[in-house]
């Protein structure tokens, strides 16, 4: 019986990827030092799992950005517009790799990023591969090879890991007419051959391969696609040991085809779908080994022993020991680096800290695991399992996790709380009051988060300031932003959030039911994390969450000025959640929440309430099937936290990299008087569904992508909005960037909120 992990985090136990990337970015240091902290962090991750006791130890799970971006510079997948960036003198592979994230400005170049989108229905995002008729292939980078052989040098002989050759193309995006992407594997697979020869010829022993398109809904060629790959791959390699990894959901109907696949190893995630076990076993080979996937890969809830050693015994009991590994259920990316940082029991109490387990910690229980399986019996595994069972037995009698009232508020809700008043042509009659002109503009609630104003909320949290102070800077920086978005002409302005952090956290530490860490950061995307808060028990609100700057910033203009929060969904989304209760009556506690929030904004004279629901579509199950029931709760959530509201104030919502083309319905029936989208990257294609729904509510599509750093041309955003205009009648459109602006700086802000401003006004003379 074999421990193997499937990926770990890649941005350092202190986030150490995250400052050198930008340092580099921002010209504060040179390559070779980028280059180092990425090598540091590799060692620190492998020499951890090895003393760990991990018997098989991935690598090329290391990224400077994003793991789909670093496949796609290894097969050569790089869009012709990046020619010119690879030619500029000076500039480095790695200089190519991030003009492919972020996009490129400089001198008198001016490129722009790929398309990012959510991974699967994580709040990670990867940046998807561009796909052109008879797209040509050819191994680029050698990361993986060089990755592997530098792990040798340590001394160990690592796993390394590739995304599969059908799940890459699936992740990716034709950008031309008449061709399926997944016609090109056979354009594609020479180059993983080429890729495992290197390797071979270094002596890997394992090779992980991931393929979570294996969970999903699959058409008939896509199967094809699979059974040739895999062939093709064990013809040229009959000695290579595969692991199949499959995560997320369960193998369903791809069942047979999933058991069938020539894999060494087949990877399953048995805390998504714990229901799928006997029927793996059942259709499995009989020398394939099961790679039993016990530890919440997702989650930061403490493994119970007691459980994973039941599910091992029924696989042993068909397959062996030796036929069954232990492993987390997918990469450990999703979760936090190490619990032992955390240190300040202000920010976590000892007794919610023994409840949780971040990645160093599911590997070490991964390890324990196996040794409780095995049968060892020192001391010291037998305190972990007497510890172990402890904490679940605290968790499970815990007074901190049990609200009733918040329990028989749920229970009270009728179908009349998730109705607005009126319909929404009745609405929009009364909210023409607004005297809004067309194109109006807004943004989308966040401004630049300057050193300056976080070192503000950390003198703060540290006592260094008192409230006193610390409010008389947040007030004066928001008042020159409110000034400042007069000065430029702003229709509908915002009070620009430099008292938050972080636009779930900062409603989480306001709302009973939430716990945080101090150093639990998550990678969202490239060099952004996020530390998500952690919701242990029942959720209620004690007081109003935004409603004093909110109405300070709307003392100070004429304008109107847009109420900032953020969706029950997303709070949801982006949390650690409780896995003790169903996930949609933990959202309809925080839906509830919202809704007063919403309610004593309404009563403080906001006219104009954005609720964010950006995380609706991540949200969506794998599989087709389950759909309805989740949207079904998702939608009435955000209804609930929408509809206690006059008709005459307009509930705006935002969502960002969603495709929506498969709930465009769901999106009509959450009623929202204005939503916002991201559309720049993908040069307004998201609107075209839009158009053909018939959509009857207002929309702001973004004409200017925020996560990357280049200013647009008024020219630019002109016209994207004229191709809005050709689908969207021009009464329903907004205009606005694609996100919130914290990750910003101000200079690059400035510049394209005053082009944006210039740009819609231009519209309306047309």
């Amino acid at each position: 019986m074999l421990t193997q992990n499937l990926g770990y985090p890649r941005i350092g136990s202190h986030r150490e990827l995250k400052k050198i990337c930008e340092n580099y970015w921002a010209g504060k240091t040179g390559y070779k030092n980028v280059l180092q902290v990425g090598k540091n962090i590799r060692h620190e991750n492998w020499l951890m799992q090895k003393e760990a006791g991990i018997d098989v130890i991935p690598s090329n799970d290391f990224s400077f950005y994003d793991q789909v971006l670093d496949h796609s510079l290894t097969f050569g997948v790089i869009p012709k517009r990046y020619n010119e960036v690879i030619l500029k003198k000076g500039n480095t592979e790695l200089d190519l790799y991030f003009a492919m994230a972020r996009g490129y400005q400089k001198d008198d170049l001016d490129v722009v990023a790929m398309e990012m989108t959510k991974w699967f229905d994580t709040n990670y995002h990867y940046i998807v591969p561009e796909f052109y008729k008879d797209q040509p292939f050819k191994l680029f980078s050698t990361k993986i090879i060089d990755e592997f052989y530098e792990a040798k040098q340590l001394g160990i002989i690592t796993k390394p890991v590739l995304i599969g050759p059908v799940s890459y193309l699936l992740l990716g995006k034709e950008k031309e007419a008449g061709f399926e992407k997944i016609d090109l594997i056979k354009n594609l697979l020479p180059v993983y051959q080429d890729i495992l020869t290197r390797l071979d010829a270094l002596n890997v022993e394992y090779i992980q391969f991931d393929e979570p398109f294996l969970t999903l809904d699959l058409t008939e060629k896509e199967q094809k696609a699979f059974e040739y790959a895999y062939k093709e791959l064990r013809k040229a390699f009959p000695r290579l040991k595969i692991v199949l990894a499959t995560y997320f959901e369960g193998l369903g109907n791809n069942l047979t085809l999933a058991t069938s696949l020539p894999a060494t190893v087949l990877h399953i995630d048995l805390v998504r779908a714990p229901q799928q076990l006997p029927e793996v076993i059942a259709a499995l080979n009989t020398k394939t080994i099961l790679s039993l996937g016990l530890v919440d890969g997702r989650n930061i809830w403490k493994n119970d022993f007691e459980n994973s050693l039941s599910v091992i015994k029924q696989a042993e009991n068909k397959l062996g020991k030796d036929r069954v590994w232990i492993a987390p259920s997918c990469s450990l990316i999703h979760t936090p680096v190490n619990l032992d940082n955390e240190t300040n029991e202000q920010n976590l109490s000892v007794e919610i800290k023994q409840w949780l387990a971040f990645a160093k910690q599911k590997i070490a229980e991964t390890v324990t695991i196996k040794q409780l399986a095995s049968g060892e019996n020192a001391a010291s595994v037998e305190r972990k399992f007497a510890e172990n069972k402890l904490a679940q037995q605290n968790r499970k009698t815990s007074a901190l996790i049990h609200n009733n009232s918040v329990k028989q508020r749920v229970k009270n809700i009728e179908d009349k709380d998730a109705e607005r008043l009126s319909n929404y042509p009745s609405r929009k009659i009364k909210q023409q009051k607004l005297n809004l002109p067309a194109y109006a503009t807004t943004t989308i609630g966040s401004f630049p988060q300057t050193a300056e104003v976080r070192s503000w909320r950390a003198k703060f949290k540290n006592g260094t300031f008192s409230a006193e102070e610390y409010d008389a800077l947040i007030a004066e920086e928001t008042v020159k932003a409110v000034k400042w978005q007069e000065e430029i002409d702003l229709d509908v302005l915002v009070h620009g959030e430099f008292e938050r952090n972080d636009m779930v956290e900062y409603f989480g530490e306001q709302l009973d039911g939430f716990a945080f860490s101090k150093n639990g950061w998550v990678q969202s995307y490239g060099s952004r994390c996020v530390k998500p808060p952690i919701i242990f028990g029942d959720v209620s609100r004690p007081k109003a969450m935004t409603v004093k700057w909110t109405a300070f910033a709307q003392s100070l203009t004429s304008k109107y000025m847009k109420g900032m929060l953020t969706g029950p969904v997303t709070i949801l989304q982006w949390s650690f959640v409780r896995n003790d209760q169903p996930r949609a009556e933990t959202c309809a506690q925080i839906a509830l929440a919202i809704r007063d929030e919403v309610n004593d904004l309404e009563k403080a004279g906001i006219k104009i309430i954005q609720i964010d629901e950006p995380a609706i579509r991540e949200g969506l199950p794998l599989r087709k099937a389950d759909w309805q029931h989740y949207l079904n709760w998702a939608v009435k959530a955000f209804r609930i936290s929408a509809s206690g509201v006059q008709d005459e104030t307009q509930i705006h919502t935002h969502m960002c990299y969603s495709e929506f083309n498969d709930i465009i319905q769901n999106i009509a029936d959450m009623d929202a008087d204005v939503i916002t989208i991201e559309t720049s990257r993908s040069q307004m294609e998201l609107l075209d569904v839009f158009a053909d729904f018939k959509y009857p509510n207002e929309i702001g599509p973004g004409v200017y992508d925020i996560h990357s750093p280049r200013v647009p041309k008024r020219a630019e955003m002109v016209q994207l909005l004229k191709k809005a205009k050709a689908v969207i009648p021009a009464e329903q459109l907004w205009v606005n960037p694609d996100c919130g602006l914290k990750t910003r700086g101000w200079d690059e802000t400035k510049k394209a909120l005053i082009e944006m401003v210039e740009a819609a006004k231009e519209m309306r003379k047309n």
